[in-house]
């Protein structure tokens, strides 16, 4: 138990550090904006300027997208870590990023709901395919009755893998040059396409799913004893490991089909913040919200300057960073570890 000042100044801490990569995101790139004009032009304090438009309609859309991406991310990898009682658990490790890539490729190249892809065909094909993938990814770990964290990390590998072949088939047979570009853009995560007209339905699933899953901190608090323990304290493990799977898949098909598959996030900020504030949901979630925000945008940002002005798709930087803490994962506590996260 942290002392009650300490969470309200992390709170403090975390969301100046988002707003400061925020700022920095605003600033830097192929055109460097002093900070002055940036808080000029984002307050409405100045007239026309030349980098208004930089500002305004290419790098803000673009930095939004990061904090509302990391930090759903971060939440649903929260979230999934205690539902599956394994601290490997990810979006991304699971295939449910995978599975929401595949589920949008396919609306890409088919041409499903043409017109309408950017505000119902392909969120909700992105929904299908995150759901699908999660569920059997579930089953097959379950498989003989018991659930190991090694046979759930294979799982999902596998899943991952098939599902990554079907959006390169997909890719393969489709006669249009123009979709290998979209479809690269989902496989290695990105976030150079945000507009403005796209934030909306992340930005109000994400609100609404994150305070839903705060008002459920209690039981998903019961789950990290063990389902014996949380079956006789009251709590109807199936049923409610059923509608938090369904609402996590919700969150990662809203994101995934806007940002592609970013993968580590998930893994990485959850561990984070439960060293600094422990494991109790009600407290747990808002630090990880708020770090895989910061975390993002600070990802991003690089991505955007660190080759420019080649823009590396963030996707890749999180897994350069991902990867190595995984297999550190893997080290120190096996994969077939069993337990709730650390």
């Amino acid at each position: 138990m942290i002392p009650r000042w300490r969470y309200p100044a992390l709170l403090a801490a975390l969301a100046l550090t988002l707003v400061a990569a925020a700022t920095a995101g605003l600033a830097l790139g192929s055109v460097a904006i002093p900070a002055d004009q940036i808080l000029a032009i984002v307050t409405g304090a100045t007239g026309p300027s030349p980098y208004r438009t930089i500002v305004l309609e290419v790098r803000a859309p673009r930095v939004v997208l990061g904090a509302v991406t990391g930090a759903g991310l971060a939440v649903i990898g929260t979230v999934l870590q205690a539902l599956v009682r394994n601290p490997l658990a990810d979006p991304f490790l699971l295939g449910v990023s995978s599975g929401a890539s595949a589920g949008a490729v396919a609306v890409i190249v088919l041409g499903v709901g043409a017109g309408v892809t950017t505000t119902l065909a392909l969120p909700a094909a992105a929904f299908a395919g995150a759901l699908a993938a999660l569920v059997l990814v579930y089953a097959l770990a379950r498989r003989g009755g018991s659930m190991t964290g090694g046979r759930l990390v294979l799982a999902g590998v596998a899943v991952s893998y098939i599902l990554s072949a079907l959006t390169s088939l997909l890719l393969v047979t489709s006669a249009s040059a123009e979709h290998l570009q979209e479809v690269l853009h989902w496989t290695l995560g990105g976030l150079g396409g945000a507009r403005w007209d796209m934030l909306a339905l992340p930005t109000t699933v994400l609100a609404a799913g994150t305070l839903v899953l705060i008002a459920l901190a209690r039981p998903l608090d019961l789950l990290l004893v063990g389902e014996e323990g949380a079956t006789v304290l009251g709590l109807d493990t199936g049923r409610f490991r059923a509608g938090v799977f369904v609402l996590a898949s919700l969150l990662t098909g809203a994101l995934v089909a806007y940002s592609g598959a970013i993968g580590f996030v998930g893994l990485m900020v959850p561990h984070a913040a439960r060293l600094a504030v422990g494991a109790a949901h009600r407290t747990l979630l808002p630090v990880a919200a708020l770090g895989g925000a910061a975390f993002l945008v600070l990802a991003d940002l690089a991505a955007r300057t660190v080759a420019a002005p080649q823009d590396i798709p963030v996707g890749v930087l999180t897994a350069l960073t991902g990867g190595p803490f995984f297999l550190w994962m893997l080290r120190g506590r096996g994969a077939g570890a069993e337990g709730g996260p650390a």
